[in-house]
Order: C-alpha cells, then structure tokens, then sequence
C-alpha cells in the first residue's frame, strides 16, 4: 500500500517539477569588474563574485578534491545515492545524532536552483525528483560544471573560480593540492569553514578533505603529507584583486553605472581603467610607506582599544579569534592582542592565530607605553588592542593606525591617462578620495603657475627681483596689515627669478604677483584647470593660499611637462560588455593638437628649466639625488604653519602630485615640509615609472633667445631682447618691471 502511494505521488508530481530551462541555459549573475590597464583584476561589484568556467578547465585536483569532500559516487549514482544514504544512516546512528547528510551534487544542484533550504519531507522528496529529471536531461559533466559554478564559498564568492581568486588570489588552474581541499571543503558550511573568519576550523575541514582524497586513490601518501604541511597563505584584506587600486575601483563604478544604469551588476560588464599595475603598486606602497615614516616620527600613542579578559580562559581561547574577526585589517597593519607585556617583551595574539613576542627593537617604538607613568587608558597591558606589521626582514615590529591622511595621483602628460591613483591611506577605513574629493591649499606648490603667468607679462627667468620684507598696509588687504615672511626667516636681497622658485622664495612671488597683477594672475590659472573662484585675486594667492585638489594640481603640472597643452585627465579607458563587446571608450585626444593649446610653447619650456633647477639644488634636490636624474622638474608646497605638505612634478613622460595632512586641517608639526612629507612619496613612485625611461630633456622651441652660458643660462623670448637691460636694472633698485605693451591684457 505503501509503495503504491509513493508511486501516485511520483506520477502526479513529476509532470509538474519545473522547467529546466534555467539549467540548460544558465545565465549566472556576474559582477561588474574593474580592470588595469594591463589586465589585473582590482574590483567587482554586485550581490555575487562570480567566475563562470568550463567544466573542462576545471583542473582533476579540484574535481577529485570536491568529488571526495561531497559525493565520491557521482558519476555512478542517478541523482540520488542510496549507498551513501545507508551509510549516512549507519554513522549517524552510531554517533548518537545527526552527524553526515547524503545529498548529492545532483541534489544540491536542485536545491540551489530550485528549492529552499527548508528541512521538511515535502521539500527532499521534491529535491529528489528534481534531481531524478535532472540527471536525465543534462550529463553529469554539465551537472557537475553547473554546480562548479553556482555554489556559495563564502565572502561572496560563487562558484569554485571566484573563490580561487577571492581566497588565494589565484586563478583556479594554478591552485594546488592543499588550496583546493581547502576550498571543496566550503560547500558543508561556508560560515563555519571560512578560513578567514574561522582558520582553525577550517583546517580541520582541509584534512579532512585531504584524508578523503587519499582514500579515493586521488592523491599519493606523499602528497598527501605535502598538503599537510603546506602553508596556506589567504588573501585576507586583497580578496584576490592583483593589487590595491580599491579607490580607482570605486571611480570606474561610479563611472559605468551613471552611463549604464540598467543590470549594471549583474550583467559581467568589464572596465577597463588607465591604471599600469606595477605603478599603481608603487604608488600605494609609496604613500602607505610615507605615512608610515611620518607617523613615527610623531611617536607611539598607545593601544587602540582594550578587550574585556574576564571570559577568556587561555591564550588560545577561541573567543580571542572571534573578537579579532570585528577589527578589520588596515592593509599590512594586522591587529592583535596583547596577553602579556612588560618593559622587556610584549606577547601578543596576532589575528589569524599566531602568537607573537616581541623584544627589543621590536618593541621600542612602543616603550614609552609600557611605563606605569603612561596614560592609564593608552598602556600597552594585558588586553590591549595593538597593530602589527612585518619589516624589510620579514620580522614583525609593533605598529599603530596613522592618525594623517594622504594622496597621490600620476598622468600621462600626453594624454591625459592616469597611471596610478591613491586616494588616502586605507579605503576600507575612509572611502573619501582626496584625489578629487579633498579641496586643500596648495602653497608654493601653487607658484610655478604665478612664475608662469609672469613670464607672460615680461618676465623671465633671469629677471632681477627682491627678497626684502615687504609690508601690505590694511589700506590694501582691507583689514589688517600683512607682514609676510619667508620660510626660514632670511632674506637674500635682489636675485633671480629662477633661483627664487628653486629656493621658494615667498618676498619674489608676492612681488611678481603685485607686478602682474591679482586679476590677471587668477584669470591665467584657469587655463591650467584651476577654478576661479577658489582662488581670490588677493597678494595671498602668491603664497598658494587658494584651495586645490590633487586632481587639479597634477592636470596644471602635466600642462608644463608636455609643452603647454591642457589635456583632460581621465581614469576609465573602456567599458564592454558581457559579450566582449564595447560599449563605451574614452575620448582619447593628445598633447600636440593646438586646439589643447593653454600656455605658450616657450613659457612651458623657460617654466621647465626654472622646476629642474628645483630638483637639482632647490627644495627638492633630494629628488635628483634619489633617482639619479637631471631631468626632473616640480615645486615643493607647504602652507601655512605646516597644515599641508605637497610635491607636484614631472618627468616629460609622467606627472605625479603627492599630499599629507590630516583631514580636520591642523599642523602636521615643525618640520613637516612638502619636501620632508611628500616628496618621498613621489620619489618612491617615480623610481618605478622611471625605471627603463631614458633622460631626456625638452628642446627650445623657435622664438628663444639664450642669455649666458652653463648653469646661468636662461631663455628669453625674442621680441622682449630690447627690454631685457632696463628690467634688470629696475629690479636691482628694487621696483618690479612693468609690463610691456605687447603682453596679453593688463591686469586688473
């Protein structure tokens, strides 16, 4: 009677199982990527990480490692193994519980399209008939692929391919033994087996797996010892992407779904960014390094949190792991917790499992913190959350979150492509890009464009003007008398325009500034991007106390590396379909076309000379001597009381722009010039854009005249050669040239 029912049931239920159409044409949903350049993966967005592959690109170590973990019977069984049920029952009953399930791949197929995960009778007779149809409609390697692809791994991650990548940052044909028992051993519970929520359960899982492989005959003894003692090394905080670009990312995102509203998640378009790997790395290990350089230079500020001890039983309690698992990583800035420390050692837990002590250089830059007469609430004591990071030599050293942010963005002069961007120190902490986002003053980094428009009133870079003090009286500000100094406090009498921009001379500026004209000299900054209005026609400007990006400031420095051109920068190359198709692609119009044409030829090439010479003896000479070049050019910027620290320069193939300061404006402290803060950041990626880049120098365009030989040679222009004596000698006494006629407009 019994069995009749069943077959009524089967009879009457069959015919209405659902379609498989949803099977035999799968069309997963498939993140947008975000891509470099030159192919590296560096984003994906949407509810799934998914990678789609072929059932035939699925290498035997991940099959055999997923067939042992899951369903070792597969191809033998119809959908439903009634061996492994028997045996499921048999160790359950055994164990006192339920301890194994018997679903098949088939089954777990039906379920993941299908059904709910809802443990009642009704829903596994359905799973099975849907695995009876199944299994009659499709071959078990189109089953098998299907699975391959759809299942959930955890971290987002869809499918056996998208894991390699996200856990391993790896592509799957490249996983090995012990990496793919690892991940086969995810499908059970994702949440429990995570190895990067739960490392030390999912290791159980890996052996298990492994034990299971070698019974199969899938692996030797010998390579199964191997797997044993491999490390295995997760992507905790990369999630797979080739390098850190998370800020570039989120700009193509933005990008694509403004111009691509519909399914822009889900429909496996591809961005390609402007973005070269290997700079995007030096640019971030660059800044991340600066940063770094100058938070230890302010010193130690004790721990970051404290963690209640009082449930914790002993230094590897579990709940250690779990309470990390709540403080995110901050790059290579891993948190652990302290379990002892003293004025000799620290012993600390570090997040993954590790326990490490640290003593004596390790430890010193935390020494003040381990004394009793620290602050009560920033001691380095039992319980105490802290930050580790390894050095040079692999060794780990304590560290802490810097508390000031940074940027950096590089472009192609020649176009307009940006080569590398970095839009502060860590993404995952501020997501707010101060590439484009952050409106700072740019201080002297802002005097080459007030150099530059002088040149266009008569000036040039032999001029004669005086480092004096110089006094605003409050008739002219309006308010108050402005006393203005220079830097270091000296004043050096008459000299050079190009020796007061190498030596940034601030008394020069503001006199050229008062020659030209306040009006004039904010007008002229237009033509390099900059906007008007944030840059008041008041004497002030000349000391760059308008407001700027680093965006803004790399486009007006790429106008004097490519010889007067403004071009657009632009950070997404093209977007294409999930057909590889493109969709969109960037409007690609480069330096040469005078319809780009901002500053004259020769005021580029007279303003190249003067920011060589700032690199080479001026406040940057550092830069020379680091990279061993003659041909490199830019401007030191550092405002008022030490708030910012700029470096914008170039190479003729490169511009770079690097910024520091913290995000709630306040002195960064004495000494914190733009050449101590952020020209090493530019040093550091220059040395890899510059690595197989011959020097070269631009040549004098038609229209120069020289004046003087070796380093006290300068260029004037031609039609000026009559006014040259009368200039210099009117400097000398002190009162700016005016400006000839022939000049553009008079200033305001």
């Amino acid at each position: 009677m019994g069995i009749a029912m069943v077959l009524i049931i089967l009879v009457l239920t069959y015919p209405n199982l659902p379609s498989l159409e949803v099977l035999t044409d799968y069309r997963p949903k498939i993140p947008l990527r975000v891509y470099t350049a030159d192919g590296y993966l560096i984003g994906e967005f949407g509810e799934e990480r998914r990678a789609v592959v072929s059932i035939r690109d699925v290498p035997e170590v991940m099959k055999h490692a997923i067939l042992a973990a899951e369903d070792d019977r597969f191809y033998q069984h119809g959908g439903v193994d009634y061996t492994g049920i028997l045996r499921a029952a048999g160790a359950n009953l055994l164990g006192g519980g339920k301890r194994q399930g018997a679903s098949t791949i088939t089954q777990q197929v039906a379920r993941n399209f299908f059904l709910t995960g809802e443990k009642t009778y009704t829903r596994k007779l359905y799973e099975a008939l849907l695995s009876f149809k199944i299994e009659s409609n499709l071959s078990k390697d189109e089953i098998f692929e299907l699975y391959i692809n759809q299942i959930f791994l955890g971290q987002r991650a869809y499918g056996f391919a998208a894991a390699a990548q996200i856990y391993f940052g790896k592509p799957l044909k490249d996983i090995s033994i012990a990496e793919a028992a690892m991940l086969a051993g995810l499908p059970k519970a994702p949440s429990a087996y995570n190895p990067v929520v739960n490392p030390n359960r999912a290791k159980l899982r890996q052996r298990y797996v492994l034990r299971r492989m070698r019974e199969l005959s899938h692996i030797s003894d010998t390579q199964y010892e191997a797997a044993l003692k491999e490390p295995l090394v997760i992507k905790r905080e990369l999630s797979g992407y080739a390098v850190h670009a998370e800020y570039v990312a989120e700009m193509a995102r933005q990008i694509t779904a403004e111009r691509f509203p519909e399914d822009v998640y889900s429909r496996g378009m591809k961005v390609y960014t402007t973005i070269i790997k290997a700079e995007q790395e030096a640019a971030y290990n660059g800044l991340r390094k600066g940063v770094m350089d100058y938070d230890r230079r302010h010193g130690y500020r004790g721990a970051e949190s404290y963690l209640d001890m009082k449930g914790i039983k002993s230094d590897q309690d579990e709940a250690i792991d779990e309470a990390l698992q709540d403080i995110a990583d901050a790059g290579d800035l891993i948190p652990a917790l302290v379990l002892a420390a003293d004025a000799k050692a620290i012993k600390a837990y570090r997040k993954g499992g590790e326990v490490v002590t640290l003593s004596g250089d390790a430890m010193k830059f935390a020494a003040r913190m381990l004394d009793d007469k620290s602050p009560a609430n920033k001691r380095l004591k039992r319980g105490a959350i802290i930050r580790l990071h390894k050095d040079d030599k692999n060794n780990w050293q304590i560290s802490q979150l810097p508390e000031v942010e940074s940027a950096f963005v590089a472009v192609d002069p020649k176009d307009g492509a940006i080569r590398a961007l970095v839009g502060g120190f860590d993404f995952n902490r501020n997501k707010f890009n101060h590439v484009t986002q952050a409106w700072r003053q740019p201080g002297s980094s802002f005097k080459p464009f007030i150099y530059s428009a002088s040149l266009e009133k008569g000036y040039n870079p032999g001029s004669v003007i005086a480092d004096a003090p110089i006094v605003i009286p409050a008739s002219e500000t309006g308010s108050q008398a402005w006393e203005p100094h220079n830097y270091d406090g000296k004043y050096e009498g008459p000299m050079k325009m190009r020796t007061a921009l190498a030596k940034s001379k601030n008394m020069v500026s503001i006199r050229l500034l008062q020659a030209i004209g306040t009006g004039y000299a904010q007008d002229y900054a237009t033509r390099f991007g900059f906007d008007a209005a944030r840059h008041p026609p008041y004497l002030t400007m000349a000391l760059g106390a308008g407001s700027a990006t680093p965006w803004q400031m790399v486009s007006g420095y790429a106008v004097f590396a490519n010889g007067g051109y403004r071009v657009n920068p632009f950070v997404v190359r093209e977007i294409r379909d999930e057909r590889n198709q493109v969709m969109a692609h960037s409007a690609e119009i480069e330096a040469g076309d005078e319809s780009l044409r901002a500053i004259d030829a020769r005021n580029a090439f007279m303003m190249d000379s003067m920011l060589r010479d700032v690199t080479i003896y001026g406040t940057a000479a550092k830069a020379s001597v680091a990279l061993k070049r003659h041909d490199l050019a830019g401007k030191t910027g550092t405002t008022n009381e030490y708030v910012d620290a700029w470096f914008c320069g170039y190479q003729m193939t490169v511009a770079g722009c690097a910024w520091i300061g913290f995000d709630q404006p306040k002195k960064l402290g004495n000494r914190e010039t733009g050449g101590a803060a952020a020209l090493p950041i530019w040093i550091d990626y220059m040395a890899r854009a510059l690595k197989d880049v011959p020097l070269q120098v631009p040549s004098a365009p038609d229209g120069l005249i020289a004046i003087g030989e070796g380093r006290d040679r300068y260029y004037i222009y031609a039609e000026n050669i009559n006014l040259e004596r009368s200039a210099e000698e009117e400097a000398l006494a002190g009162v700016p040239p005016q400006a000839p006629d022939f000049s553009l407009p008079p200033a305001d």
